[in-house]
């Protein structure tokens, strides 16, 4: 039991880690406060983080039940968010910023926002839908393992975004040290291993969804 909770808490801090990429974050983050003040600037990144945090652990405490509710078994969601990880994985090899977190249109449109901590920092960027189903695969995993997987999943993300804020808080020293080279070293490597997650998360829920197939 205890092997299996440290397998499965590897398995959700290096997933919800690289699908939130809270150095990617940092960037667009860096991108769409240029000008501002520094005050104003933290302002934004800890708005943006706790809009996230709140976001993403209200769909895992809720994300099954909604599930249920919408006629959606867990496999289909798993198969469906294994299909999406894929992509954004793909798009991170490629040192792409995935659609699904920002689009151009979603970048231009905030230059103009009052508050942009909410959108597009919070949602999509850091909250977006990776992360969500993310989350909420996760946690149904838990539930099915014990009662210390279910915390695992919540430490996970509150980890993730705590590492996100204080990358956005200390961006301006993050920045001098790494550049574009570095960033896109960095990100093919986590799109590589969000790839693997991405097909794993895909293989279980075929083998759940059609045991047959999987020799059951």
């Amino acid at each position: 039991m205890a092997g299996d909770i440290i397998s499965f808490a590897l398995l959700a801090l290096s997933s919800v880690l690289i699908i939130v990429n809270p150095l990617g974050a940092t960037l667009i983050y860096v991108s769409l406060t240029t000008g501002l003040d520094h005050e104003v600037r933290t302002l934004i990144a800890r708005d943006a983080c706790r809009y996230a945090l709140f976001i993403l652990l209200f769909v895992a405490a809720l994300g099954a039940a909604i599930l249920q509710l919408l006629g959606i078994s867990l496999e289909a969601f798993r198969i469906a968010g294994g299909i999406l990880l894929f992509g954004i994985g793909m798009e991170m090899v490629y040192a792409r910023t995935s659609r699904t977190k920002l689009t151009a249109t979603e970048k231009y449109e905030s230059r103009d926002m009052e508050d942009i901590a909410i959108m597009p920092l919070a949602i999509p960027m850091i909250a977006g839908p990776g992360a969500i189903t993310t989350t909420i695969v996760l946690m149904n995993e838990a539930t099915a393992i014990a009662l210390p997987a279910v915390g695992v999943v919540v430490l996970s993300v509150v980890l993730s975004i705590v590492i996100t804020y204080y990358m956005m808080k200390n961006s301006d020293y993050i920045m001098s040290k790494i550049g574009q080279r570095e960033y896109r070293a960095i990100n093919r490597l986590m799109g590589m291993l969000l790839i693997a997650i991405a097909v794993q998360f895909v293989l279980t829920g075929v083998r759940t969804a059609f045991p047959l197939l999987a020799g059951g």
